[in-house]
């Protein structure tokens, strides 16, 4: 089985949530088998639920497709390095792997900040792939906060 990447529909995604005025992130969880489970950006203000994070609102939607909290098997596709609370959220649900864009020293819990999934207590810890439409990413994260300086 060759390899695909969801992340162009990750990044669609977060174009999306930019344009509604949210922070432009974006995931796509994956099946097993290859098949899009869930996909969204943020809506932390629209939904006015500060844990609306992309990552947590795919994870809910595909437990609950699945009628599991357990997503053994199934990749997880983001433009940002997932906050602690995504992070910790990732390795409750026992996602299988982890792609993401843009690395996030400010706020990040993979590779900066907490880093979750160095901890003993992390439950599981998913194989994760960094640097994947990063460019893409950064540049959208930027642009939209420029935005709001000016």
């Amino acid at each position: 089985m060759s390899f695909k990447s969801y992340m162009a529909a990750a990044l669609d995604e977060a174009k999306r949530a930019g344009d509604r005025g949210e922070v432009p992130v974006g995931a796509v969880l994956v099946g097993p088998k290859g098949n899009v489970l869930a996909s969204a950006g943020n809506q932390t203000r629209g939904l006015s639920d500060p844990t609306a994070h992309a990552e947590v609102l795919v994870i809910r939607e595909a437990a609950k497709l699945l009628g599991s909290e357990r997503l053994t098997g199934c990749d997880l596709y983001v433009t940002l390095e997932p906050c602690a609370m995504c992070a910790a959220a990732i390795s409750a649900a026992r996602v299988r792997r982890l792609y993401y864009g843009a690395r996030d020293p400010k706020s990040g819990g993979v590779e900066h900040g907490a880093k979750v999934f160095s901890h003993k207590q992390s439950h599981h810890v998913p194989e994760v792939y960094d640097g994947i439409g990063a460019s893409e990413s950064a540049e959208m994260l930027k642009a939209f906060f420029a935005g709001r300086r000016d």
